[in-house]
């Protein structure tokens, strides 16, 4: 299946997600910039609300999307072994990475919620939401990060990833939901119409919009 956009992708995503509809104790996190407006879709049609989570992902100098690991709210560090070992990336390297990608966190952080703290996730079920996955470092620290933060329930929920990727991940939340793991999976881009980059803006208007919905009861 090829997706038209990040909105189609998060409405075929709701309907998967039926079962946590109107629960009190549901909360949506989307992994910024790209998963909001998947999240956004989801979080309208199962009338709960959302947020964001900030994880960053630690790519290899010279070579961004290369994840060598990812970092998340918490101070929570995922490090891809594998990637780390087979280029022999000294942990100088992955330090210095790691102290850029906090600054940007933080920056975003207070960017996107402003002053309002993260809701508590004490017990809650929460729903981590992306765009798509390709080695899923950075989800794999969203999903440990909110288990830290006291999460009852830990669903990912994501349009495409790799097999490999979707079978790592049933192995840390409780639950997977995934439209598509193709075989021949190489970037999340290629199963999109169009990928256009999600920008800040959009990011801050969605997570508007979406407490708007709830505060007021606005959902069709």
């Amino acid at each position: 299946m090829i997706f038209q956009n990040r909105k189609h992708a998060g409405i075929l995503l709701s309907e998967k997600l039926l079962e946590y509809k109107s629960k009190l104790d549901v909360l949506i996190l989307a992994l910024p910039r790209g998963g909001v407006p998947v999240a956004f879709e989801i979080a309208k049609a199962l009338k709960v609300p959302m947020d964001v989570f900030i994880v960053r992902k630690l790519g290899y100098p010279g070579q961004p999307e290369l994840a060598m690991g990812a970092i998340g709210s918490g101070g929570v560090v995922v490090i891809n072994e594998s990637v780390v070992a087979g280029l022999g990336i000294d942990r100088g390297t992955i330090e210095m990475v790691k102290e850029e990608e906090e600054e940007e966190l933080k920056r975003r952080e207070l960017q996107y919620r402003k002053d309002r703290a993260l809701p508590s996730l004490k017990g809650k079920i929460i729903i981590l939401v992306d765009d798509g996955l390709a080695t899923g470092a950075t989800m794999k620290a969203a999903v440990k990060s909110v288990r830290a933060l006291g999460a009852g329930k830990v669903v990912v929920a994501v349009p495409v990833a790799p097999p490999d990727t979707f079978e790592d991940l049933k192995k840390i939340a409780d639950e997977v939901v995934c439209l598509e793991t193709p075989w021949d999976f190489s970037a999340v881009g290629e199963w999109y119409r169009d990928f256009t980059q999600t920008t800040d803006n959009e990011v801050i208007n969605l997570l508007e919009q979406s407490r708007n919905i709830i505060e007021n009861h606005q959902i069709d």
